[in-house]
């Protein structure tokens, strides 16, 4: 079956992010994300990893105001300046615990913005940070989010991933393909991975509606972990997904079930 991450931004989050990765060990996994990890230090994150024998696999470049509801970085003209700021953020946690990509969120598209201009932007800013990254051996990855749970998001589907790649032009730019975002788009997901496979650095998941664990909903992930695992991928599959009351102990029986 595929390798499979803890996300410690939507798992575990019963505690404070320094105890998640405990948790996740616990709980069996051998590899987590963390969307953002700059609460912590750098030095912080590489004794919880050691400590528990965690690897890193994905963070995010920081994204400005986008989760507080704003328009973001990557994507937004007249921001280039931040998100090379950003990216500089990112760098030395990407280098010093030792992660396989790091995440470039688009963003919005401004209300009084020109979308030709948000996709030239977002182009040269993805290339930035792939030759940035490349540079101490990191994947870029950019990534789709659905337009219901975010409005004016500027890639939202696999076409426009494929041609932010096909412009930007980098050996190390490749999708981060969330399986629950393209599903809200309607994307076919076993079509889109064995058209993609070769384009795609991560993957993420999680059950439509409502964004809970595998086997909530009504996407059939038994059968599309087996086709990933059939497919040339070598990279990890990240659990991106909401818990529920119960905690996120009492969600991972998908998990148990592959173990």
């Amino acid at each position: 079956m595929p390798r499979f991450t803890a996300n410690l931004s939507l798992l575990f989050t019963e505690r404070p992010l320094r105890e998640r990765f405990a948790a996740a060990r616990a709980a069996g996994f051998d590899a987590v994300e963390i969307q953002f990890p700059y609460e912590l230090a750098i030095s912080e994150i590489a004794r919880e990893l050691q400590e528990h024998a965690l690897e890193l696999v994905l963070i995010n470049v920081p994204a400005g105001d986008l989760m507080q509801g704003g328009d973001g970085l990557a994507g937004i003209p007249g921001r280039e300046q931040s998100f090379r700021h950003a990216v500089m953020q990112a760098l030395p946690y990407a280098e010093a615990l030792g992660v396989r990509c790091v995440n470039v969120l688009a963003g919005r598209q401004p209300a009084d913005g020109d979308l030709l201009h948000c996709l030239h932007t977002l182009t040269a800013n993805a290339r930035y940070a792939a030759e940035t990254f490349q540079s101490v051996g990191v994947t870029t990855t950019l990534e789709a989010i659905n337009t219901v749970d975010m409005p004016r998001f500027l890639v939202h589907n696999v076409a426009q991933m494929q041609e932010i790649l096909e412009a930007a032009d980098h050996p190390t730019l490749k999708m981060q393909f969330d399986c629950y975002h393209l599903a809200m788009m309607g994307e076919d997901l076993e079509q889109a991975l064995q058209d993609t496979i070769l384009d795609i650095g991560h993957i993420q998941f999680a059950d439509l509606p409502g964004r809970g664990a595998p086997g909530t909903g009504t996407l059939d992930y038994p059968a599309l972990f087996r086709l990933i695992d059939e497919l040339p991928y070598s990279g990890w599959c990240g659990a991106e997904y909401r818990p529920g009351d119960a905690g996120t102990e009492a969600s991972l029986d998908w998990f148990r079930a592959r173990r």
